[in-house]
C-alpha cells in the first residue's frame, strides 16, 4: 500500500521501528447517556456489540483480557509491542482514583507502549487530563474523543446529551499535556446533507487533533435509530457511493492528521442497513484501489 493517506498502523511502525497492535479490553464502564444521568437508552445508534471485539469480556480481569490478548496477538502476528484500547463505553466515566488502577494496571506489561483511551468530551476534568498527563510523559497516550458530528442538529437528533462546544472545551483541556488527541466522526446522518459531512474534514483539519476515526452511519438492531429507521427509512451509503465519499473527505482531511478507521463493520446477524456483503479486507483493499483510480491523496483538498 502506497502513501496515499496517512495510516495509523503505518504511524506507530514509523514511530516504534515495529508493528504495534490493539489489545482491546472492556474495563466495566458505563456512560452517563446509559446509567440515568442523561438518559437511560444511550446514543440512539448505539448498540456496544456493534463494534466490541469478541476478546473484550468484562467478566474478566484488565490482567486476564490483557494477557489473553498478547498471547494470541503474538502467536499470531509475532507482535512484540502492544497498545492498550480501553474501548466499550466511556473509558474516563468513573472515580480518579478507579482510573488511577486500571491505567497503571495495563502500563505495568513492559510491552505495553500505551494506552488508548476511548471516550466522551463531556467526561474529563483537569483532575483526570492531569492523571493522564503523568502517564504520557512515559508512555503513548491517546485519547479518543467520541464527537460523531460537528453540527448540533445532530448531536441533538442522536441524543449525544452534549454540544459541539463541549468537544472545543475538552479539546483545550487537553491540549498542551503531552496526551494525543483523536476524534470518532459518523457520516450518513439524515440531518446532514453530503457537503455539509465533508465539511466536517476541513473543520476537524483546523483543530489541533492528531488522530480521527471515521465511518458510515450503521443501522443495527435494538436500537432506538433501528425504530426510528423502520418507521421514517432514509438513504445509507452504498458500497461505491461511499467510497467515493471517502475519498473526497480524506483529500480535504489535513496530510498531518493519522486515520485509524476508514470504515465500520458490524456483525451481520445484528446490522440493518446498509448491507454491503464485503470483508473488511475488500473494504481495505477496494479503498486503497479508489484512491489509485482517482490519483488522490490525502489533503489535496484542504
Amino acid at each position: 500500500m502506497d502513501k496515499r493517506f496517512n495510516t495509523f498502523g503505518r504511524y506507530l511502525k514509523d514511530l516504534y521501528r515495529t508493528h504495534v497492535h490493539k489489545v482491546n479490553v472492556d474495563a466495566g464502564f458505563t456512560c452517563p447517556n446509559r446509567d440515568g444521568t442523561l438518559d437511560v437508552t444511550g446514543c440512539i445508534y448505539c448498540n456496544n456489540d456493534s463494534f466490541r471485539p469478541a476478546e473484550c469480556k468484562p467478566q474478566l480481569t484488565i490482567k486476564e483480557q490483557i494477557r489473553n490478548g498478547i498471547n494470541y496477538i503474538s502467536l499470531r502476528y509475532g507482535a512484540t509491542r502492544f497498545l492498550v484500547y480501553f474501548q466499550p463505553f466511556t473509558n474516563t466515566y468513573g472515580d480518579l482514583e478507579d482510573l488511577q488502577r486500571l491505567y497503571s494496571e495495563a502500563l505495568s506489561y513492559p510491552s505495553v507502549i500505551g494506552l488508548a483511551i476511548g471516550t466522551r468530551p463531556d467526561c474529563v476534568d483537569e483532575d483526570k487530563i492531569n492523571f493522564i498527563k503523568t502517564l504520557a510523559k512515559k508512555h503513548f497516550i491517546l485519547i479518543e474523543y467520541g464527537l460523531q458530528s460537528i453540527y448540533d442538529k445532530t448531536l441533538k437528533f442522536i441524543h449525544r446529551g452534549h454540544d459541539y462546544n463541549k468537544f472545543l472545551e475538552a479539546v483545550d483541556l487537553t491540549l498542551g499535556k503531552g496526551i494525543h488527541i483523536g476524534v470518532h466522526l459518523i457520516v450518513g446522518f439524515p440531518t446532514e446533507t453530503k457537503e455539509e459531512m465533508l465539511m466536517m474534514a476541513t473543520e476537524i483539519s483546523k483543530l489541533p487533533v492528531e488522530f480521527v476515526k471515521i465511518h458510515q452511519l450503521q443501522i443495527v438492531k435494538n436500537t432506538p435509530l433501528a425504530d426510528y429507521y423502520y418507521k421514517n427509512p432514509f438513504h445509507t451509503f452504498q458500497y461505491d457511493e461511499y467510497l467515493d465519499f471517502l475519498v473526497d473527505f480524506i483529500e480535504r482531511l489535513s496530510s498531518h492528521i493519522v486515520i485509524q478507521r476508514f470504515f465500520a463493520s458490524s456483525p451481520e446477524n445484528i446490522l440493518i442497513a446498509p448491507k454491503w456483503g464485503k470483508t473488511k479486507h475488500q473494504v481495505m483493499r477496494d479503498i486503497q484501489r479508489w484512491f489509485d483510480k482517482k490519483n488522490a491523496f490525502q489533503g489535496t483538498k484542504y
